[in-house]
């Protein structure tokens, strides 16, 4: 087993769900200046697409994710992921605000752990925030955002719980992440929001706890959180697996996703937390000029093709 420290170093992705792929993809794109980066289907349910919106390379810690199911919009409530971050370069904000307000959104300025973000929410009610900082992303030619304005990657994952503790223990002793301090809820202010860190910490590698034992937990939907993945180093793979399974923690064992391998563990309160590596990286089966613009299928399900293609929606 490697010596070097367990430890996820950011977000790798959040996926989320949308009732609506069509739509979906001109927000993230047109508005919000993503690059669709890979069109493939749920490899667990192929009547689903599943749409990677991300930086011009694909760059894990990037990725926005959406499997699309015909469901009703989802009720917000405890158990859940309540809030997505979104990172932009410093002294954007203004520019930001500017240009969601012009496409009919509601903006919200406010202050998450000592930093100013602007909230938001798609049309199917995904909320989100932009944020400034954090590492660069790749810019892409082909955005309808300046280069010098595009979306970096992910910044913070919020959480709504109903205890701090069941799920701070799995994150201190199952992924080494540390208490890097608390701050008021900006929408209750009399709650303390928990910040964890992974490794130095950071927007692009936190998540932040939110506690309200009062409320019910949340019905899954359009315009939920499904699962957010965290980043581990490739070579480290076999031994998280080998360390989570050692604190008698019941996972999916090691899945391999094609573009990433992962290990998906649901913590204690039910919210479902992946591990995934980098590589081998979304330009494994796509040239990166051309990432995104046909449908691509794992391996597995390739001899599936034409089945699979015949109970999509055509996107455009």
């Amino acid at each position: 087993m490697t010596t070097t420290p367990l430890t996820p170093h950011g977000l790798h992705h959040v996926t989320a769900v949308t009732a609506d792929a069509r739509a979906n993809l001109q927000f993230y794109t047109a508005v919000l200046g993503m690059r669709l980066v890979k069109k493939t289907v749920n490899q667990d349910d192929v009547t689903a697409y599943h749409l990677f919106f991300a930086d011009s390379a694909g760059t894990p810690g990037s990725d926005l994710t959406f499997f699309q199911w015909p469901v009703p919009p989802e009720q917000p409530g405890n158990n859940s992921v309540t809030r997505t971050s979104l990172r932009i370069p410093d002294g954007t904000l203004d520019w930001w605000h500017a240009h969601l307000s012009a496409h009919g959104l509601t903006v919200t300025p406010t202050t998450r752990h000592g930093r100013p973000h602007l909230d938001f929410s798609d049309p199917e009610g995904q909320r989100l925030s932009l944020v400034q900082g954090g590492p660069h992303g790749t810019p892409w030619a082909g955005s309808t955002v300046p280069t010098d304005k595009q979306i970096h990657g992910l910044g913070p994952s919020e959480l709504t719980l109903p205890n701090l503790f069941p799920t701070t223990r799995v994150l201190e002793r199952a992924y080494h992440m540390t208490p890097a301090g608390t701050y008021p809820d900006p929408e209750q202010p009399t709650r303390t929001i928990h910040v964890y860190a992974m490794q130095e910490g950071g927007p692009h590698a936190e998540l932040h706890l939110r506690i309200d034992p009062a409320m019910p937990p949340a019905r899954p939907g359009a315009g939920g959180v499904h699962h957010i993945a965290l980043r581990v180093q490739d070579d480290q793979y076999h031994d998280w697996n080998t360390h989570l399974t050692s604190l008698g923690l019941r996972t999916s064992g090691e899945v391999d996703r094609h573009w990433f391998h992962s290990i998906y563990y649901r913590e204690p309160q039910g919210i479902l937390i992946e591990l995934a590596t980098d590589g081998p990286g979304f330009t494994v089966d796509e040239h990166p000029d051309h990432l995104g613009e046909t449908l691509i299928l794992a391996p597995f399900l390739e001899p599936r093709r034409a089945q699979i293609e015949a109970g999509l929606t055509p996107l455009s």
